[in-house]
């Protein structure tokens, strides 16, 4: 029965890509087909992480966009619809090819999740949700993120749940089929892969990181303002970096923060995940907006502030990692105190990937 990923995001694609070398490795095929959400920095991602190129896109390549804005969305999945209602002979063919329904294995809360999850329904096939199971308690925080993986939960009939919580999650809410949970979330895998490259730029011995990119954030200006303010006064004592891609320089230019930055706290591009994780190995504490770099720093032992009001993700939380609430308060408190939540790196304790290739092979003889 053959195994299809469903991938749109470069996030997507550096967190299913240690399953598919874990495949590769063991001799068992699969196939993937991009929804196309991503289109920036998707070929250099697939190149990092050793990933070939889809076998089939959901959009035609003059129609492809990079996908930023929620206003974007429905042009393009009625796309990405069009393509596979056009195109379902062969799709539905091709997974049936060896015999049973054939298994697509779609991963976390973006829209290609979703979509994903709808053209293995459409089609037939048995859907397979990576990293399932999460919930921050309310469905608008982080928006549309919790709603997705709440709809996933319904149309997924095998779901690989990081850890017991979400297991529990699962069960509560009765979602059908089986529930396999893995101990860990595959980015474990993907970081130990990544691990290994130099930095391969110049950096302060020691330095705190910093990444803030969610749009609630950017779309609050009086509360971006904040953080970056507090995070410049805290830099003309302890070196800071900050990670910004186009949408935080346009805030920071809008917002007159430019000011800011200098000998203590300066910025570096955005990185291709392959070149950015060697940056966080070498980090002595994070600030970030983002879940998934949550649990990057709970599997390095980096502490790190999560500036969120919420977080669907409980890894490191109470150890090395701190929810802030948003509160600038909490934030200074971090920053006089992360020195006591180094803890130790537990890379080698998991290894999800294989987990989930296990069961995946089993499905699919």
């Amino acid at each position: 029965m053959p195994i299809v990923f469903v991938v749109g995001t470069t996030a997507e694609i550096i967190k299913v890509s240690p399953v598919m070398r874990e495949l590769a490795d063991r001799g068992h095929d699969y196939s993937v087909w991009s929804t196309a959400q991503h289109v920036t920095g998707v070929t250099a991602t697939l190149a990092d992480l050793h990933v070939r190129e889809p076998d089939a896109y959901l959009v035609a390549e003059d129609k492809r966009r990079h996908i930023a804005a929620s206003d974007q969305v429905p042009v393009w999945g009625l796309r990405v619809a069009s393509s596979v209602l056009w195109n379902r002979k062969k799709f539905r063919s091709h997974l049936r090819s060896r015999g049973g329904r054939g298994v697509v294995v779609v991963h976390g809360d973006t829209f290609s999740t979703v979509i994903g999850s709808l053209i293995g329904r459409f089609l037939g096939a048995r859907v397979a949700h990576v990293e399932a199971g999460l919930r921050s308690g309310s469905i608008l925080n982080p928006f549309p993120e919790e709603l997705n993986r709440r709809i996933v939960g319904r149309l997924a009939t095998l779901h690989f749940a990081p850890t017991e919580r979400e297991a529990g999650n699962l069960r509560a809410s009765k979602a059908p089929g089986e529930i396999v949970v893995t101990h860990a979330n595959t980015v474990i895998d993907a970081v130990r892969l990544a691990m290994s490259d130099e930095a391969g730029m110049e950096l302060p011995a020691h330095f705190g990181l910093i990444t803030l990119h969610r749009f609630e954030l950017l779309r609050e200006p009086e509360q971006f303002s904040a953080i970056v303010r507090c995070l410049a006064t805290y830099a003309a004592e302890y070196p800071m970096v900050m990670v910004a891609g186009e949408s935080e320089r346009v805030r920071i230019r809008q917002l007159g923060l430019y000011s800011l930055f200098g000998a203590g706290l300066t910025m570096i591009h955005k990185l291709p995940y392959a070149k950015f994780l060697p940056i966080l190995g070498r980090a002595d504490f994070v600030v970030t907006d983002s879940g998934g770099l949550q649990e990057e720093c709970a599997a390095l032992g980096i502490p790190c502030a999560v500036h969120r009001t919420h977080t669907e993700r409980y890894q490191g939380i109470g150890e090395n990692v701190v929810l802030t609430h948003r509160n600038i308060t909490e934030l200074e408190s971090f920053l006089g105190s992360w020195s006591s939540l180094r803890r130790a790196v537990s890379l080698d304790a998991f290894w999800p990937s294989k987990v989930i290739a296990d069961r995946l092979i089993e499905v699919e003889g």
